[in-house]
């Protein structure tokens, strides 16, 4: 973890993780100015096997967060929490250390009270936010639900949605069904518990039409019946890429909870960036977000069938329209290029090039 006594970004995770990438470095990889980045043990999540591994590691980054909160910064971006390990010391004080800080959220962590393992318990997300939101001198949420619920406690809140960068996806060109029908999802081992949360819808699916399912995450099988009809690539940056191009139809399942509401919709923006046709669950952002992308909702598991069921027999020109539009809209509304002025703005960064 470098720092330097100018420009300082901190986040959990280093650039493997989905949410540090495309709330932090990649835009990062757009601007000129010179930020160091703190990334604490720079891997893909803070699951508690993983810290309880690396001792030693979890050691030098405590005492590094120690070093860049006794620093004096210019300008400090802290992107959801400082350690998986805090309970909103590190990150009062590295807001503030700075003589202006930001600090970045993209999920409800305002309503995790910490549900799961010892490490978890004892370091819940709520109060952490909580403190990081008052302590910023501006807080840039992801979408307006969270904005919302941080205007209660800080005056300067603006809405930055999660991005796309359409050149990391290959565009769809064939809107030719395969055979059989290619269902598709991509995320995080932590999150494709959510297809089960459409199981039925999905099985009636592959029973009617012979779709089968891809998966572009892990490689480790915990879907139970799901299994029988899923293919497995593991993330990389290149599976990611080239992946949705070769799906019929992206799905992003969600269940009924409060965080869900605080979700930023990345999985649609990312099937749209492809231009891949895709079915979510209507909750919070993804409300909005499917009517701009001219994309159908479901909530229940014979909505979810029959959505399916009518991408798949819709026509080929049909599947090919919405798509492209979809595409459309991402490019306008939600890439990188479209919000990096205001996201410059938001670091009172000056022009950038």
């Amino acid at each position: 973890m470098d720092h330097g006594p100018d420009c300082v970004a901190v986040t959990p995770y280093g650039r493997g993780a989905g949410s540090s990438r495309v709330r932090v470095f990649q835009w990062l990889d757009r601007i000129g100015t010179d930020f160091a980045v703190g990334s604490y043990l720079s891997l893909p999540d803070s699951a508690p096997s993983r810290l309880a591994r690396r001792p030693m590691a979890l050691a030098r980054a405590e005492l590094r967060l120690a070093a860049l909160a006794r620093a004096r910064h210019r300008r400090v971006l802290l992107h959801r929490e400082a350690s998986p390990l805090s309970r909103g010391w590190w990150e009062r004080r590295l807001l503030a250390s700075a003589e202006f800080a930001v600090y970045d959220f993209d999920d409800a962590l305002q309503w995790d009270r910490g549900e799961g393992g010892l490490v978890r318990r004892l370091a819940p997300k709520a109060g952490k936010t909580q403190v990081a939101v008052r302590q910023a001198d501006r807080v840039i949420a992801g979408n307006a639900v969270l904005a919302d619920w941080a205007s209660g406690h800080q005056r300067d809140v603006v809405v930055i949605p999660s991005c796309v960068a359409l050149e990391d996806y290959t565009p769809k060109t064939s809107y030719a069904l395969h055979d059989p029908p290619r269902l598709g999802w991509i995320g995080s081992a932590h999150n494709e518990a959510c297809l089960l949360l459409i199981a039925e819808a999905l099985e009636e699916v592959h029973r009617r039409t012979g779709a089968r399912l891809t998966l572009v995450g892990t490689t480790s099988a915990s879907l139970g019946a799901l299994e029988s009809f899923t293919d497995r690539t593991a993330w990389s940056p290149d599976s990611q890429r080239i992946a949705p191009a070769g799906m019929d139809i992206g799905l992003m399942p969600l269940p009924t909870s409060a965080y869900s509401l605080g979700k930023c919709g990345y999985k649609l923006l990312q099937y749209a960036a492809a231009g891949l046709p895709a079915i979510a669950s209507p909750l919070g952002v993804n409300v909005g977000l499917l009517t701009e992308l001219g994309m159908p909702g479901a909530r229940t598991q014979d909505e979810w069938a029959d959505a399916i069921l009518g991408l798949l027999e819709s026509p080929e020109a049909e599947r090919e329209r919405a798509g492209r539009a979809a595409r459309d809209v991402a490019a306008r509304h939600y890439s990188y290029d479209a919000w990096l002025p205001a996201w410059a703005a938001a670091l009172e960064l000056g022009p950038v090039p």
